[in-house]
């Protein structure tokens, strides 16, 4: 009997589906288990190869779960949203819903032939309005939330409301905006509506305010930092420039403190969760207020050094900071506004990350210095970010090394004052370089000028003695700062989720969640209107009628009981920084419910996610942010979204190259090459063979790109053309893409999941080569021939051999070893090796085999519930129990001892563990091979090591 894979892969794939055989049930008495995969996008070329290494990791340790006895959840969905669907609308007109769709259906039909053990009933989009209307819920109810720092929570707004009413804000300890002014009760309750909305919008966990984003005129949409690649956009390399406007944002950074510590209590790697700890940024030290000649205006700096204070020789602001254009003089600015427009061209990441390139411009105005009342020029440069602390810093280039090399580079005098320990503790904690070492390391700059108060002390106490100097001053305090910024949470796009939000006299208001989903409306273009409006400004229907509760006519609005909708749509993390929850639900129960108290005590979070290490700031960061806010209003249980998290490592594509001579149409097989000068082009791979010969006719027939080789010449090497090669990120513009639907078809799913495990470590990069597949496959075959022969079935009731219980438990303990420790790879090579033994040993034994089939049955499902079923069970094999390792198979009652003559072995003698030393001795002594060695003549020596060797000396 053959080995179809191809007819078994597709029984078992129907029967999974027609049995719902890996449906999660919400009432299990079973213990629960909850494994995820990072949300995927469902983008238009489908998957290739790289794409379900996470997700073959992540069903095999859902599988071995399920036979560990857990009630296992394994969900899969969409996030389909995004920017790409809406740039493909605007090229081709198609409404992104379509596309999406069809995309889905793609990605539907490739994960369903890969034989994932998902549970399809949950399955969840974001692009559902009876999804997104639970965001636009959760939306709701981060505006209607504010932060309060004594209780150390998010609670509602009507119990700031109260506070207001009764006391004012005097003694409100609130996660707010920077601007707030103190209001007594009595002004409170005499304020207007608009003016009490005004103020809530400081104290909200979501508000409106005027931000410096990443405008990309060619997306005509906001972008995110991480959208951004050296200065482009990542989605079609458009330039990005910053820009001032009026946003959503969240205020994430009230919880960053809370962000840090919960990272303590996840299991998560070292590296990502100091990816976290840098991305959060928490730096303890000082707000230092400056005065500003001349003007009534205050800049604040924070410094981690404010012992450093008497070090400032210049101060430093960011291009974008609101006081630029107030203080800059006449002469000045020419200048400043220049440089302020070409800065406006460079990403925050481009800044942060160029440290070589200085540039700056003066403004003309000037500081005082809080202790020497001496002029302080302020300088505008773009190493400062508006974004990150106040977008100002008081410059000491005495002990920082940024700092020192502006101030050289544009003549600003470098006051003398510290000694090399104070520099080594410098305010950015950047090494110093040579140069400043050397700079103050003389006795003659030992000293400590116009500062008495500090002199004689280590930087810390000098700091902690400097604070209370500054407070004594009403020009400084201690505090503890964060890197963390709110997150920009407006997109000028149509295809994402509509916030449930209209706007009376210029002020939100929240649509009542009994309305939601407010659906996006239909628009004839996706580009934002001629007056530069988002897409939604285009829709003729997107008003709210308060009365009628609905969305009309946009003629109707009258702004009375008719109002204008917000026409910006939420970013593509909203939806999934709480999709976790929305699984837990059964589909079923859905209607009227974020996630039912029962489901949610149940499932609580995550055990295990499993995804690409790209997600590690981002989606990880406002998922946990949303998670502690519903945990504070009291709708979830947990305060981390998940556990345990793996981050996949990246399979790479072995890219071909052909190497065309310049200025020609003729490519020179690689070993040609030498001497010539030539230009390599990708090629697609498809038209090269395992010996990296190019399949010259098929490339010329080809019909994406075959009329650009009609006419070229091929220069051979004996007789064929060989291609170049090189190991890359996959990708379609590499034409380097591994389609799985292609090797699923040629060696069946089993195989491609055993391959992409045995390729390495499934935190690692590894390469692709479609030609190691064959190994993999040629093991499978050989698992089939261990169960069946041309015959049918050959498995026995016979009683295993101690051989044949060796190689079982062995096997058994390594397994389970490898899936607990993640370490699949391993795994495959132990399957490997037990199917040799076990066909060397001739097994039959359905004692052995049956286990077996247990183990490999997370990694090859198709072929293990094949030949289950062929044992003579029913049902399917995911459930049955993982076999139980016993240590007395593994424990040797006999040691085959190699008996030496004067070092050298001449036969083996198999002996029991346990036999003494001198019964061994007697046993070799007497034995014939021993006497015919010996040939009558007297050992000198008999040297026995029990359990190892028996060597006779002549």
């Amino acid at each position: 009997m053959m080995y179809d894979f191809n007819s078994i892969e597709k029984k078992w794939q129907d029967y999974w589906a027609k049995n719902q055989t890996f449906k999660a049930s919400n009432t299990s008495d079973k213990p629960k288990y909850y494994v995820l995969d990072m949300f995927p996008y469902p983008s238009g070329a489908g998957l290739h190869v790289g794409h379900p290494l996470g997700y073959i990791a992540s069903d095999i340790y859902a599988r071995y779960k399920r036979h560990k006895g857990f009630n296992v959840l394994h969900p899969q969905g969409y996030d389909s949203f995004g920017l790409p669907a809406e740039q493909y609308a605007i090229q081709t007109g198609q409404h992104p819903a379509v596309t999406t769709e069809a995309n889905i259906k793609t990605y539907r039909r490739q994960l369903d032939q890969i034989g994932f053990s998902f549970d399809w009933s949950r399955e969840v989009r974001t692009s559902n309005p009876e999804y997104y209307k639970w965001t636009q819920w959760i939306f709701i109810q981060l505006f209607e939330s504010w932060y309060n720092n004594d209780s150390n929570k998010a609670e509602e707004i009507k119990t700031l409301v109260s506070k207001f009413e009764a006391e004012g804000n005097a003694t409100v300890n609130a996660a707010c905006d920077d601007d707030i002014e103190i209001f007594t009760a009595e002004e409170w309750n005499a304020f207007s509506e608009v003016e009490k909305q005004e103020i809530l919008l400081k104290y909200r966990l979501t508000y409106l305010a005027e931000t410096e984003v990443n405008w990309c005129p060619a997306l005509g949409t906001v972008l995110a930092n991480d959208e951004i690649v050296n200065g482009v956009s990542e989605r079609g390399g458009h330039p990005v420039v910053r820009k001032k406007m009026t946003q959503w944002s969240m205020r994430i950074s009230a919880y960053a403190e809370r962000l840090l510590q919960g990272l303590d209590t996840i299991d998560w790697t070292d590296a990502l969760k100091d990816i976290q700890k840098n991305w959060i940024g928490k730096s303890v030290g000082a707000s230092v207020s400056f005065n500003v000649n001349g003007h009534d205006d205050v800049i604040d700096v924070f410094t981690t050094r404010p012992d450093t204070i008497f070090g400032v020789s210049f101060m430093t602001l960011a291009p974008e900071h609101e006081l630029v254009s107030k203080i800059t003089t006449a002469e000045q600015k020419a200048d400043v506004e220049a440089y302020i427009e070409k800065t406006a061209k460079r990403s925050e990441r481009d800044r942060m990350a160029d440290v070589k390139t200085i540039t700056g411009v003066f403004t003309g105005a000037y500081a005082e210095h809080p202790f020497t009342k001496e002029p302080i020029p302020i300088w505008i440069g773009d190493y400062v970010l508006a974004s990150y602390g106040t977008g100002a810093v008081m410059a000491v280039p005495c002990g920082d090394q940024r700092d020192f090399d502006f101030a050289k580079h544009f003549g600003i005098p470098i006051p003398n004052i510290f000694d090399l320990s104070s520099i080594k503790g410098s305010s950015e904690n950047s090494p110093p370089s040579e140069e400043l070492e050397e700079a103050f390391t003389s006795k003659d700059n030992v000293k400590i000028a116009n500062s008495d108060f500090l002199n004689g002390m280590n930087y810390k106490k000098a700091s902690k003695r400097a604070i209370y100097e500054l407070e004594q001053l009403g020009q400084g305090e201690g505090k503890t700062n964060y890197r963390l910024r709110d997150a920009v949470f407006s997109r000028q796009r149509y295809w994402g989720e509509p916030f449930p939000v209209y706007y009376v006299n210029g002020m939100p208001q929240m649509i009542e969640a009994e309305h939601l989903p407010i659906k996006l409306p239909e628009v004839e273009k996706y580009l934002p209107t001629e007056e530069g409006e988002p897409p939604l400004g285009r829709a003729d229907v997107w008003a709210w009628d308060t009365e009628k509760c609905k969305v009309v006519s946009n003629e109707l609005i009258d702004n009375e009981t008719i109002h204008p909708l917000e026409l910006n749509t939420m970013p593509g993390w909203a939806g999934s920084s709480w999709y976790f929850f929305r699984y837990m639900e059964e589909a079923a129960n859905r209607d009227g419910v974020f996630a039912s108290e029962e489901a949610l005590k149940y499932w609580e979070n995550v055990d295990l996610y499993i995804g690409g290490s790209e997600h590690a700031t981002g989606h990880l960061l406002y998922s946990r942010f949303w998670v502690k806010l519903l945990k504070d209003r009291g709708f979830v249980n947990v305060e981390e979204p998940f556990k345990k998290l793996i981050n996949q490592g990246m399979i790479l594509g072995t890219s071909a190259f052909l190497y065309r001579e310049e200025n020609t149409n003729t490519y020179v097989s690689k070993g040609l090459i030498e001497g010539k000068n030539v230009l390599p082009i990708h090629v697609k791979v498809k038209y090269v063979n395992a010996s990296d010969e190019l399949d010259i006719e098929g490339l010329k027939n080809d019909s994406e790109f075959g009329e650009d080789y009609a006419d070229a010449e091929f220069i051979l090497e004996e007789g064929v053309y060989k291609v170049g090669r090189d190991v890359e990120k996959m990708s379609k513009s590499k034409y380097n893409v591994v389609n799985p639907d292609d090797i699923v078809v040629d060696y069946g799913a089993d195989s491609l999941r055993l391959y992409e495990m045995f390729l390495g470590p499934l935190e690692q990069y590894k390469p692709w080569n479609t030609a190691g597949i064959t190994g993999v496959h040629g093991f499978l075959k050989k698992l089939w021939k261990l169960f069946v022969n041309e015959n049918g079935l050959k498995v026995t009731d016979t009683e295993p051999s101690k051989d044949n219980l060796k190689t079982l438990h062995k096997t058994i303990k390594k397994v389970e070893e490898d899936i607990e420790n993640f370490s699949f790879n391993t795994s495959v090579s132990t399957f490997m090796i037990a199917v040799n033994e076990l066909t060397a040993q001739k097994c039959t034994s359905k004692e052995i085999l049956e286990p077996l089939l247990v183990l490999i049955s997370p990694y090859a499902p198709h072929i293990a519930e094949e030949l289950w079923e062929q044992l003579g069970h029913e049902g399917s094999i995911s459930t049955v129990d993982f076999p139980k390792f016993e240590a007395s198979h593994l424990v040797e009652s006999s040691k085959k001892y190699p008996i030496s003559f004067n070092g050298k072995m001449r036969f083996t003698l198999e002996l029991p563990m346990d036999m003494p030393k001198d019964e061994i001795e007697k046993t070799v002594m007497a034995h014939e091979k021993t006497i015919a060695q010996l040939d009558g003549k007297t050992p000198k020596k008999i040297i026995v090591v029990p359990g190892k060797i028996v060597n006779i000396v002549g």
